[in-house]
């Protein structure tokens, strides 16, 4: 079954706000494998200009995929998950994400299409801090794909 194309520009409640700690971003860049010393060592970040450590650009995706969840979890939508595979990821950073920040996501479904019976569904997240400073959009694509025939 299709994906409900009324449910394009949706906006979903903000996410409560997740505390971004040092230790959850030199454990997420040791991980990944980046030993850029920003994302560990407070003097070397500040070097750069930064008032604390920052994470690695892909840091926000657990924070933006966990919001994506509300979307994905809409019984409305009529999203089956056991069908969905990840498409796609994109960033773009107003300013890096910060030991200290408390950001909040807003999800938005911007976009689903049909292609081959398969549905690809477009989420935007949209970060911002206490302050309410934007910090970086994420665009995640998943793709729902069609059942099996028999």
């Amino acid at each position: 079954m299709a994906l409900d194309q009324s449910f394009v520009g949706r906006t979903y409640p903000p996410t409560a706000p997740y505390e971004v700690g040092r230790e959850k971003i030199r454990e997420f860049a040791e991980a990944v494998g980046d030993a850029n010393p920003a994302y560990v060592d407070q003097e070397a970040a500040k070097a750069l200009g930064h008032p604390d450590v920052i994470a690695p650009p892909t840091f926000v995706f657990a924070i933006t995929f966990q919001a994506a969840g509300q979307v994905i979890e809409d019984p409305q939508l009529g999203l089956d998950y056991s069908r969905v595979v990840h498409g796609d990821q994109k960033f773009a950073y107003t300013r890096p994400v910060r030991a200290g920040d408390r950001l909040s996501v807003t999800s938005t479904i911007e976009a689903i299409k049909s292609l081959a019976g398969n549905d690809i569904l477009d989420i935007r997240g949209e970060v911002h801090d206490e302050s309410g400073e934007h910090v970086v959009t994420a665009w995640t694509k998943l793709v729902s794909r069609a059942p099996e025939e028999a």
